[in-house]
């Protein structure tokens, strides 16, 4: 797994207990998921996200600290996308959270699942790539 973004925790970022607000931490790996998914699949593509697997804070961080998103492709459907992620803490090194399986599914403009088109990378070790590329 490849850890493409960073985030610097800031106070805005923080519960009132002086920790990382899990609600903010969802909402950077929603949005990392859907990025690394968008620039797989194609920006043209409309993604949605459908699901997130069972989320297990293990750790997490404080003001100041660094955290690391990672996230893979692991199945490729006609109109769905399945991905895991991990995030970490830069500074300790400790998980913060993995999450198993987040899907994303591609819609038409009427808003009903259409197929994207992707049938993965050699790299991902799910396929050979988009199709006619």
């Amino acid at each position: 797994m490849k850890f493409y973004s960073r985030k610097w925790v800031k106070p805005e970022d923080l519960n009132p207990k002086g920790s990382l607000f899990g609600g903010r931490l969802l909402s950077w790996i929603d949005e990392e998921a859907a990025i690394y998914a968008l620039c797989e699949l194609g920006s043209e593509k409309h993604l949605v996200t459908k699901y997130m697997s069972e989320i297990n804070f293990v750790s997490s961080a404080r003001q100041g600290d660094i955290i690391e998103m990672g996230v893979d492709v692991i199945a490729c459907g006609t109109t769905s996308v399945t991905m895991r992620a991990e995030i970490r803490n830069k500074i300790t090194r400790s998980t913060i959270v993995s999450i198993d399986s987040i899907v994303f599914v591609n819609l038409d403009e009427k808003g009903t699942p259409a197929p994207h088109g992707y049938i993965g990378t050699q790299a991902d070790g799910v396929g050979g790539g988009p199709k006619g590329l």
